[in-house]
C-alpha cells in the first residue's frame, strides 16, 4: 500500500472530524454566543452547502494545477478554517470559519480519490479511494466522541484548536508523502466539462444523490427514534452512534475490495441489501436487539457504496476525471439534505420517527433502480474509456 495514502486518509479524518463534531458541541457553542438552536443549526446546514459549492467551483479554478499542490492548498484552506472557529468572538465569525473550512472538503475529496487511483495499478483502484475514505469513516467511530468529550471537558474552542493540530500534520503528510499524480493530454475546464456529456456519469451522481440520501433520510433523526421508539436512554446514543460508525468503517473497506472485483454488481448487490436493511429497521425499531444489528448493518451498506460510486464516476469521466470526481463529492452532500428534509415532512406530517427510515428506504429504491437501468445501459454499449488514472504519471 503506497503511503501517500495514508497522508490523504488523515486528511479525510480531520474533515470527516469538522463536518461530524459539531454535532454535539452545538448547545455549548449556541450558549456561548447566545443564539437560539436554530440558528446555531446553520453551523451544519451552511457547512453543507458550502461543501456542494466548493465542490464544483473551486474545483474547475484549480483544474490546471498539479494535484498535489492542490491538495496542499486545500489543507492550508482547511486549517485556516479551523483557526478562525477556534478563535472566533462571535457568531458570524464562527460561521465565516465553518463556511471556509467546508469549501475545501468536496474539493480534497474529489481530488484525492483521482490521485489515491492514481497512486495504484488499475484493478485496486476502489480499493485505495476506500482508504483515503476510511479517515472519514474513522472520524465517526474516534473522532467525534473523542472531540464532544475534549470540548465538554476543555471547552468548545479546544476540540477546533486540536482539529487545527490534526490539519497541520497531514499537512506535512501530503507534502512529504504524496507524489504528483497527473493525467496525460489536456486537463483544463473545457475538457474537465465535457466529462458530464457521458450519460453514465449523470446516472451515477444520481444513485450518489438517491443512495445516500436514503441512509440520511434514516440516519437524521436517528436519536429520535432511538429514544421515542426503540426506547434507549438518552445517554445510550453516543455508544449507538459509534457501533454506527463501526458500520461505516466496515462498509467502506468491504465495498472498495468488491467495487474493484466487480463494480456495477457490487453496487447493486449493496443498494438491494441497505433497501432490506432500511425494510426491517422500520418494522422492528421497537426491538432493542433488531435495532442495534439494523444500525450497524444501515451504516455498513450505506458506506459500502461510496468506493464504487466514486470510482465509477472516474471511470466514465474518461480522461477527465477530476471535476466530475468532485461533483460526485457534492452528490452526496446533496444526498444529506434530501433525504434530511424528506425525512423531516414525514415526521412532521404525523407519521412517527420511524416514517424517516420508510422515506430514506424509498429513496433508496429510486437509487437502486437507476444503478440497474445504468448496469444495462453499460453491458449494450462499448467498455468504457479508463480514466486517466488507470495508467498514472508519477511526480516525486
Amino acid at each position: 500500500m503506497p503511503i501517500g495514502l495514508i497522508a490523504l486518509a488523515l486528511g479525510g479524518f480531520g474533515i470527516g472530524l469538522t463536518e461530524f463534531v459539531i454535532m454535539g458541541l452545538l448547545p455549548d457553542i449556541a450558549g456561548d454566543f447566545e443564539v437560539t438552536e436554530a440558528a446555531a443549526g446553520w453551523l451544519i446546514t451552511g457547512y453543507a452547502l458550502s461543501v456542494v459549492v466548493g465542490a464544483v467551483l473551486l474545483t474547475a479554478v484549480v483544474t490546471r494545477l498539479p494535484r498535489k499542490h492542490v491538495l496542499v492548498g486545500l489543507m492550508l484552506l482547511f486549517i485556516a478554517g479551523n483557526l478562525l472557529s477556534a478563535l472566533a468572538s462571535d457568531y458570524p465569525s464562527m460561521l465565516v470559519g465553518r463556511i471556509v473550512a467546508a469549501l475545501c472538503h468536496g474539493a480534497f475529496f474529489g481530488i484525492g480519490s483521482v490521485v489515491a487511483a492514481g497512486m495504484v495499478e488499475k484493478h485496486k483502484q476502489a480499493g485505495a479511494i476506500a482508504i483515503m475514505f476510511t479517515g472519514l469513516t474513522a472520524a465517526n467511530v474516534l473522532g467525534v466522541p473523542f472531540g464532544t468529550f475534549l470540548g465538554q471537558t476543555f471547552g468548545w474552542r479546544s476540540t477546533f484548536w486540536a482539529i487545527s493540530i490534526i490539519g497541520i500534520v497531514a499537512l506535512v503528510g501530503l507534502v512529504t508523502l504524496v507524489p504528483n499524480v497527473r493525467s496525460e493530454g489536456s486537463t483544463g475546464l473545457r475538457n474537465e466539462l465535457g466529462a458530464f456529456r457521458s450519460g453514465q456519469v449523470w446516472l451515477s451522481i444520481f444513485v450518489t444523490v438517491f443512495g445516500f440520501g436514503g441512509m440520511f433520510g434514516a440516519f437524521t433523526y436517528i436519536a429520535f427514534t432511538l429514544t421515542d421508539v426503540s426506547g434507549f436512554p438518552a445517554g445510550a446514543v453516543p455508544w449507538l452512534l459509534v457501533l454506527f460508525g463501526v458500520g461505516l468503517f466496515l462498509g467502506n473497506v468491504i465495498g472498495g475490495k468488491a467495487a474493484d472485483r466487480s463494480l456495477d454488481r457490487t453496487l447493486i448487490v449493496i443498494l438491494a441489501g441497505l433497501v432490506v436493511v432500511l425494510a426491517v429497521f422500520a418494522l422492528t425499531a421497537q426491538n432493542q436487539l433488531v435495532t442495534i444489528l439494523s444500525l450497524l448493518f444501515m451504516g455498513g451498506f450505506g458506506f459500502a457504496t461510496v468506493p464504487g460510486l466514486q470510482m465509477r464516476v472516474m471511470q466514465y469521466a474518461s480522461s477527465a476525471p477530476t471535476l466530475a470526481s468532485s461533483a460526485n463529492i457534492g452528490a452526496f452532500n446533496l444526498g444529506n439534505a434530501l433525504g434530511a428534509w424528506l425525512g423531516g415532512l414525514t415526521i412532521s406530517a404525523g407519521l412517527g420517527y420511524a416514517s424517516s427510515i420508510w422515506a430514506g428506504m424509498a429513496l433508496t429504491v429510486v437509487a437502486l433502480l437507476v444503478m440497474v437501468v445504468a448496469a444495462v445501459a453499460a453491458r449494450r454499449t462499448a467498455s468504457p474509456v479508463p480514466a486517466a488514472t488507470a495508467e498514472p504519471v508519477l511526480q516525486h
